[in-house]
Parts: structure tokens; C-alpha cells; sequence
């Protein structure tokens, strides 16, 4: 009797009793909830998260679904990290120097100062030694992270006066994205204030911020910050690119099938890269619009980038000789970026320097 006959005449029960057919893994569905630091407002950001949500159930065929909450929904924004220590919720997803408070390593995912750029973070952490060193360190929390995009090269921030040399950020209250940036600026003389991005506009419209830096032209165009303050500078030396991250809850991770966790990763990469582009793709033209708005665009002057690296290489120096985990990691980040440089004399470097000389 052939396969068909057999389970037409005997069921699929006694087929299986027989053990005539393959064994069937059904898995259960599963449901997560992720927690954003950025509100829907924000397309970019968010839409990280959205498309995550949307790739994992599309790969499971539905039985796999992911719930995505904006800041405030479940949890105030910075509150993500310890709702994944306590198991509160199973992913998260925001940028991991908002939490320097609880350890300065926190940044090292994101952006530190005169750090990598955004092919060199992800090459660092996926072929150099940056994604074990920063999982290591984020096991003590419960989670590990894969990106959910990068902003790529910030700029510089909104001020409602010019900068022109160090001396001006003496007293200045400015909204920073925090960690090491923050202490690297205070040293600078800046008043260090970190909020969520909802509340940037209003604060500076009120007076109390003097100046704030939040991402690039399209989002910062988002949030209205160009009505607020006219001068707009760049490059933003404290951010060369900014990471994004889903923050993933070991238990949670744990307890998934083989098939559903290579879901996970393969969907974060999916909205890592489609993030990524949509940040190049978006922010030439909305910053066309903001100089049509008569945005005030200025280079920061080289004597505020010396006093800032200046600054930072105090800050590394003085969390590398408290903490060995910071000095580690922040060592090989270096070691990592010098080589980078390197090629990159060689590569991108001469190529931009002539493609921004002609006339396409």
C-alpha cells in the first residue's frame, strides 16, 4: 500500500501510531512586547522597531508577533533597561548611551567622540572584537544587543547664539543624547541636560535650553527645532555615526526555538539595513528644506573640535583608570579605528575628497 493509500484508509492518527509519517513539530505561538525610547512621531527611529515587528511575523508565517510600544506606552523612555532586568518585557529597542548613568560602557554600542563610523561600528562589531566585549558587559543586564540602524554622521546641533570659539559653550544649557559626550562637553563649560526628544522643543522655545543636538536634518526637522533656534552646525564630532539597538532579553532569547531565534536576528538585520538607508536617502533633502527655511548653517570651528577632542581624551583617560571593563573595551575600539583610518586613506578618503571637487 503506498503513503497516500495508507493515511486515506487509516487516519493520520494511525499513521502516526504506526510511525509512518514524519514527526511534526508544531510550535506554539509566541508573543512579545517591545518597549521603543522614541516616539511614533519619529518615523525613522521607530519605524526601526515597526519593521522588525512586521519582518519577524512575516518569517514565522503569524506565529510569531512582536508588539511595539512608543515611549511613554508601557514605560517612561530610558525605563527599558530595567524592565528587561526584571523580565518585564522581552525586547527593547533604543540607543544604548542614554544609559551611561548605570556604567559609561553603555556607550561604546552607540557613539563616544571621535568614535567609528557607521561602517566601522558594524564591522567592528560583527568581525572585530566590539559585539562579544559589549554583550559580555550587557549579560550583568540581562539582554544582548543587534543593531537596529544608524544614523550615520550626526550633525552638530541647534543654538540659539554662534559659536565661535570654546569659550561660547561656557554655561550653556544644551539637551545631549548623554554618556561620555555629556562629561566631554561639561568640561567644555556646557550644562548637560538629558531628555526625551519630545520634550526638546518646548524646552528650548521656553528658554530652558540654550542649545540642543538630538540626530540630522530629518528628524531634527521632525521635531521643529529649526523654529526654535537658527543656527545649525556641523559635523557632530561626539556622534561619527550613532548605533541603534534592539536590546533583547536573554531569557526570553532562550527560551525560543532554534527556527524563531534565527528569526530574531535575521529580522533585526532586515530593519537595520533598511534604517540605515532610509537615514542616507532622507536627510539631503530635508536639509535642503531647512536651508530654505533659512537655516543657519556653520562649520564648527577647528578650535572648538581641538578643545572637544582635547576633552574627550580626558574623559577616556579618566573612566579607562577607574574601570578596567571601560579601558578594555575603549582600547580596543582604537586599536580598531586606527586601523580603519588607515584603509581608509587609501579608500573612501580620496574618493570623496574628488567626487566633492567636480561637478556631477
Amino acid at each position: 500500500m503506498d503513503r497516500r493509500s495508507l493515511i486515506k484508509h487509516a487516519g493520520i492518527a494511525g499513521v502516526l501510531a504506526a510511525g509512518a509519517a514524519p514527526a511534526v513539530h508544531a510550535q506554539a505561538a509566541v508573543r512579545w512586547r517591545m518597549a521603543s525610547s522614541f516616539p511614533k512621531s519619529l518615523d525613522t527611529l521607530f519605524g526601526s522597531a515597526e519593521t522588525f515587528s512586521k519582518t519577524v511575523k512575516a518569517l514565522s508565517g503569524g506565529k510569531f508577533e512582536v508588539s511595539v510600544h512608543p515611549a511613554g506606552e508601557l514605560m517612561p523612555a530610558f525605563g527599558v533597561v530595567d524592565a528587561l532586568q526584571n523580565d518585564t518585557i522581552e525586547i527593547a529597542q533604543s540607543a544604548s548611551y542614554y544609559f551611561t548613568g548605570k556604567d559609561p560602557v553603555f556607550a561604546f554600542s552607540c557613539a563616544v567622540p571621535f568614535g567609528l563610523t557607521t561602517l566601522q561600528i558594524d564591522a567592528w562589531k560583527r568581525q572585530g572584537n566590539g559585539g562579544k566585549l559589549l554583550n559580555d558587559f550587557f549579560a550583568k543586564y540581562n539582554f544582548h544587543t543587534k543593531s537596529a540602524g544608524n544614523t550615520g554622521t550626526q550633525m552638530g546641533g541647534w543654538y540659539r547664539k554662534e559659536i565661535k570659539s570654546p569659550e561660547d559653550f561656557k554655561g550653556l544649557k544644551m539637551r545631549l543624547g548623554g554618556g561620555v559626550f555629556g562629561e566631554t562637553m561639561a568640561k567644555l563649560g556646557v550644562v548637560a541636560q538629558n531628555m526625551p526628544a519630545g520634550d526638546v522643543y518646548q524646552a528650548l522655545e521656553k528658554g530652558t535650553l540654550d542649545a540642543a543636538e538630538f540626530v540630522g536634518p530629518y528628524d531634527d526637522e521632525k521635531l521643529g527645532l529649526n523654529k526654535v533656534a537658527p543656527f545649525y552646525y556641523y559635523p557632530g564630532w561626539w556622534e561619527a555615526s550613532a548605533q541603534l539597538e534592539f536590546f533583547i532579553n536573554n531569557k526570553a532569547f532562550g527560551k525560543l526555538s532554534a527556527e524563531h531565534k534565527a528569526i530574531v536576528h535575521a529580522a533585526a538585520d532586515v530593519a537595520a539595513i533598511e534604517t540605515t538607508a532610509r537615514y542616507q536617502a532622507l536627510n539631503p533633502q530635508a536639509l535642503k528644506r531647512l536651508v530654505a527655511n533659512k537655516t543657519q548653517l556653520k562649520l564648527f570651528p577647528k578650535s572648538v573640535m581641538d578643545a572637544g577632542f582635547k576633552a574627550s581624551l580626558e574623559v577616556y583617560a579618566e573612566h579607562s583608570a577607574k574601570s578596567p571593563e571601560f579601558k578594555k573595551v575603549y582600547e580596543d575600539m582604537r586599536a580598531f579605528q586606527r586601523d580603519q583610518i588607515l584603509w581608509n586613506r587609501f579608500s573612501e578618503f580620496p574618493y570623496n575628497q574628488y567626487i566633492n571637487s567636480v561637478k556631477l
